[in-house]
């Protein structure tokens, strides 16, 4: 269906069709009719990448009133750079429109700057929830005539930990009003907002709920820990014109795993929460203008970023919570164009697939990593390709040919071949000969897994295998059913954080609020570190031994067994595996908003002592203007 079809008014069509837009895509081709002919409230369930900015800015654009400057349309977002796309796609369809101006308001820009131009007049703000919280803090925002909140991306500002705030600026907006909630993921926390803030909502939804998008193909590849930053060389080796994102799980991993690329003469930068906003656009310029191929980025980092046309996403570690693998791979195979999100993972991730294929209702193929030989033949063919379409400038070229002839006469075709290539590819050769296979045989794994398949555990507890050897202790884990945590989640996060496959455990008991582990006695330190800075559901992860007396934030002294805790906080019931009553507090303290967490697990093998060799294009070579980057 077209857009003048769906009754855009003139002035808008002629924006929308010179950004080369005629036909609408499904989530606005069932949006756009129900908001241009009625005021509703709406519930939208579509994928990152489906055209959601379209399906609301259009028709709120066309419905606002331009005889007055006072704001009516409030967008709420959770990143700056998601704001800025946003602002900036709903000035292009409003173009041709007089009296539509839209202010993008955001933390990392000057406050004194969004404050003048709000007390002019804007008719549309697009905020995160952070800087709006303090313009209202501040006394210099009016919402008494707001007709239309837009919440996009809300599944996303609840992840981040945006609740309060969103709770405080929708208390601040007029009752009568029209609210309109976009999400990719529809969790329970989304379901509260909708009861909450909106009256019989009108629900659409494109797919299955949590689904992934179908023009996106899922692998996954299996190699240990150790090799996991040489399976991403390899992988970007096998595909020359990749154009993606590689998502690490904390800022400090991001960093290091782009110093690494770099390094070894890869087109890539990072983009994490630690760099100013200038040094944020200056990263996001480069990657747009693809002098960077490779985005290592964060999950808060990458929300929102306005990229087109990305070829992959590579999942460097899987995101602890697997709803977030819907918006990783969302951000390729966009605008009807097919996209690959690749997922390395070692052995004991690998369960956590089986639980992604539930979630996006998609399938994961088992992929090989290429071999050195592989590697070397797609490079090969690439640079042929790439001297077969050359674009020749005959005039130019044509007076030094004489001499290059003079030159080359004693070489035949076969030698003149041999030698060019020789020329622009001995030292790919000479890197990759004798290069190992990383891929792993897990048929150990699968054995187990069918196993874990053929026993149904109990909610009650559960254990994952008894201790081998030696003394154990009893961790405490906030964590719990409530979570939707599971022994195998337990055992794959202690893997990941800690990078150590020698940890013994035994006996997991999971409860509503709170979890119980067994560890060999020598390794409950190394765990407790390794979380000390995770974020499950934008709260830290409690992880103490369970007979630790806890500090007065969290009061009270946990019981190794299992009786009534002292502690204030609200009790939540649960049994374990052995059926007696155990009860205690959540295990989670109130968290600060939008950590990305500051601590990385390993992020690869260190001991390489040779770089990635380039061919003379230099279209790898690391850009000037990355200098100003900075290190954690």
């Amino acid at each position: 269906m077209t857009f003048k079809e769906l009754g855009i008014r003139p002035e808008i069509l002629r924006a929308i069709e010179e950004l080369g837009f005629e036909n609408a895509m499904p989530v606005q081709a069932e949006t756009l009719p129900v908001l241009l002919n009625n005021d509703v409230n709406l519930v939208a369930l579509a994928q990152t990448g489906t055209g959601k900015t379209a399906a609301f800015g259009l028709p709120l654009i066309q419905k606002i009133d331009y005889s007055s400057r006072e704001t009516e349309v409030l967008i709420l977002c959770p990143t700056r750079e998601l704001c800025i796309q946003i602002a900036n796609d709903c000035k292009n369809f409003a173009k041709y429109v007089d009296g539509c101006t839209i202010l993008p308001v955001y933390g990392g820009a000057s406050i004194d700057v969004q404050i003048r131009a709000l007390k002019k007049g804007v008719k549309i703000v697009v905020a995160t929830p952070g800087r709006m919280n303090d313009l209202i803090n501040r006394g210099k925002v009016n919402f008494s005539n707001i007709r239309y909140v837009v919440l996009d991306e809300a599944d996303e500002m609840l992840n981040m930990g945006f609740k309060e705030d969103l709770d405080k600026i929708l208390s601040e907006t007029p009752r009568e009003k029209n609210t309109l909630l976009f999400s990719a993921t529809m969790p329970k926390e989304v379901e509260e907002i909708a009861r909450n803030y909106m009256s019989d909502p009108v629900r659409i939804q494109i797919g299955s709920r949590n689904q992934g998008s179908d023009n996106v193909k899922h692998f996954y590849y299996l190699v240990h820990a150790k090799d996991r930053y040489l399976a991403l060389k390899r992988i970007a080796d096998y595909y020359p014109e990749i154009y993606g994102i590689v998502f690490c799980r904390t800022k400090l991993e991001t960093q290091e795993v782009a110093d690494m690329l770099i390094r070894d003469g890869y087109s890539a930068d990072s983009l994490h929460g630690d760099l100013s906003q200038a040094q944020r656009d200056h990263v996001m310029n480069r990657f747009r203008t693809r002098n960077i191929q490779m985005l290592v980025a964060t999950d808060v980092a990458a929300r929102g970023l306005d990229v087109n046309d990305l070829t992959h996403v590579i999942n460097y570690n899987l995101p602890d919570e697997l709803e977030q693998y819907v918006h990783r791979s969302g951000r390729t195979g966009r605008a009807d164009k097919l996209g690959i999100s690749i997922a390395i993972l070692n052995l004991k991730e690998k369960y956590k697939i089986r639980d992604i294929e539930r979630q996006i209702k998609k399938e994961f193929s088992k992929a090989q990593i290429p071999t050195g030989g592989e590697v070397c033949e797609k490079q090969l063919l690439n640079m042929i390709d790439k001297v077969e379409n050359v674009d020749v400038n005959y005039v130019e070229i044509e007076k030094y040919l004489p001499e290059i002839s003079k030159k080359l006469e004693l070489l035949d075709k076969e030698e003149l071949i041999r030698r060019f290539v020789s020329l622009e590819f001995n030292r790919f050769l000479e890197y990759y000969r004798g290069a190992r296979d990383l891929n792993v045989i897990d048929e150990r794994r699968e054995r187990e897994d069918r196993g874990e398949r053929g026993e149904r555990r109990s909610d009650r507890g559960d254990s994952r295998r008894a201790p081998k050897s030696g003394n154990f202790v009893r961790l405490f884990v906030g964590m719990g059913h409530r979570d939707r945590v599971v022994p195998q989640r337990i055992i794959g996060m202690i893997n990941d954080y800690t990078q150590d496959r020698d940890i013994e455990i035994g006996k997991i008991d999971i409860l509503d609020n709170f979890s119980y582990i067994e560890v060999n006695a020598d390794k409950a330190q190394v765990i407790i570190d390794a979380f000390a800075d995770k974020m499950v559901k934008g709260r830290p992860i409690t992880v103490e031994v369970a007979n630790a007396r806890a500090d007065g934030d969290r009061g009270g002294e946990r019981s190794d067994r299992g009786g009534r805790s002292s502690s204030p906080r609200r009790s939540e019931g649960g049994r374990s595996s052995g059926g007696s009553d155990r009860r205690g507090g959540s295990g989670g303290r109130s968290s600060d908003r939008r950590s990305e967490g500051s601590r990385g697990s390993s992020v690869g093998d260190r001991r390489r002592s040779d770089s990635r060799p380039s061919s003379s294009g230099g279209d790898r070579r690391r850009s000037s203007g990355s200098s100003d980057r900075r290190r954690d």
